[in-house]
């Protein structure tokens, strides 16, 4: 009975608005005028104007909520092919030296398609299963280098479980893969950090690169990230990247509360 009720409220209230405006046809004041008829004519005027206006803002709200979920599925379909992309190419250069260590590296590929698959499609994931899936990452690439690489990852959870949106870390990870290590033939690095604390996360990263290997165009990745940060933490992040000289740095936080 409230549901019916509160489904058609609007047309109950129209109704008695319309019945009180008949009644104010019919009663005037001493001096003959109708005050009554006229106040409950704006009255009325208002109420279906202002009913409009709300109707058309659910409107437009809800188109804008089913236009972001679109355009941020799409931007989750664009993450698997960048990864497997840039992850076959990893397991070809193995294949192409023979290396011995090409099973496990299959292994492991297997194991983060997986998780990319299953994990990468969900709304939020522990930040313990991101964190593996950053250490897996650098593992693939530890297993295909024949250089020194200098790759520390500090990392440190204090409190609960905590819960953060999928695949966010990594296009970070990958950028400093790329642009960072493929292009340096010694001395290469990765400093790595990621600290939860009191409903907050911060990950921090920081690479050194060839300044004569710059790519103006750096793809899908960063662009991707900084979207579904705007549409997943409004207001609620802050991201920062910067370089100078031979030195990148970029600094995620997020509010997880």
């Amino acid at each position: 009975m409230f549901s019916f009720v509160k489904k058609h409220l609007r047309s109950f209230i129209i109704l008695a608005l319309g019945f009180l405006f008949f009644l104010g046809l019919t009663m005037t004041d001493e001096r003959g005028g109708a005050p009554i008829f006229g106040t409950l004519l704006i009255l009325l005027i208002c109420y279906v104007v202002l009913s409009w206006i709300i109707e058309q803002w659910k409107k437009i709200r809800s188109l804008k909520s089913e236009s972001a979920k679109a355009e941020l599925m799409l931007l989750k379909s664009q993450i698997n092919p960048h990864f497997f992309f840039n992850t076959l190419n990893n397991l070809y250069g193995l294949t192409v030296e023979k290396s011995d260590q090409a099973p496990e590296v299959v292994l492991k590929i297997s194991e983060m398609m997986r998780y990319t698959i299953y994990e990468g499609k969900k709304d939020k994931v522990l930040l313990e299963d991101e964190l593996e899936y950053l250490k897996s990452y650098i593992e693939l690439h530890k297993m295909r280098y024949h250089k020194d690489v200098d790759i520390q990852f500090y990392h440190q959870i204090i409190g609960e479980d905590y819960l953060v949106t999928p695949l966010l870390y990594i296009i970070l990870l990958e950028n400093a893969f790329k642009h960072g290590v493929e292009n340096l033939t010694t001395g290469a690095y990765i400093h790595i950090s990621l600290i939860a604390g009191n409903e907050r996360v911060t990950f921090a990263i920081e690479n050194n690169f060839d300044p004569s290997e710059i790519n103006e165009n750096k793809g899908i990745g960063l662009e991707n990230l900084q979207r579904r940060l705007e549409l997943i933490y409004p207001d609620k992040h802050h991201l920062s990247l910067t370089d100078q000289d031979d030195i990148f740095k970029a600094q995620l936080e997020l509010e997880i509360g």
